[in-house]
């Protein structure tokens, strides 16, 4: 058996199924490694107030500004995210949450896995779209 001496990530797409740009199939971790849980983000500003009311794509576009500030506050960067769950209004066109979801990820390799799920509506009603989030930062053995 061979020590693992540094932590990996390891993001699989089998040949088997469907290959998409912005997610993932499969992803293992190993050796030792930080990871880090994210809450669910909002679109709200540093000082709480909501960013985009009514307009989807603005809100996804604040609650991936507070995840990167998270990551960054966590010693992480975007591509040690592996997986995500975004949960959207009922009723909500989730194809402009997509596109800035995509913007976002900016071409970068291996996308995390997701979960989307429509949920009935959040409190306060105003709210259109919440995202939470893990990352696994690989550290040196």
């Amino acid at each position: 058996m061979t020590a693992i001496t540094r932590g990996q990530v390891q993001y699989i797409n089998p040949d088997t199924l469907h290959k998409n740009p912005a997610f993932t199939q499969v992803v293992t971790v190993s050796g030792p490694i930080r990871t880090v849980y994210i809450g669910a983000q909002w679109a709200v500003d540093q000082n709480g107030a909501l960013v985009g009311k009514g307009d989807l794509a603005a809100q996804a576009e604040q609650i991936f500004k507070n995840i990167a500030a998270c990551l960054e506050a966590a010693g992480a960067r975007p591509e040690h995210l592996i997986h995500w769950s975004i949960y959207v209004a009922e009723g909500q066109d989730m194809q402009p949450g997509f596109e800035a979801g995509m913007r976002w990820w900016g071409g970068r390799p291996n996308p995390p896995m997701n979960n989307v799920m429509f949920v009935s509506g959040f409190f306060p009603p105003d709210f259109l779209i919440s995202i939470e989030a893990t990352a696994v930062v690989p550290l040196e053995g």
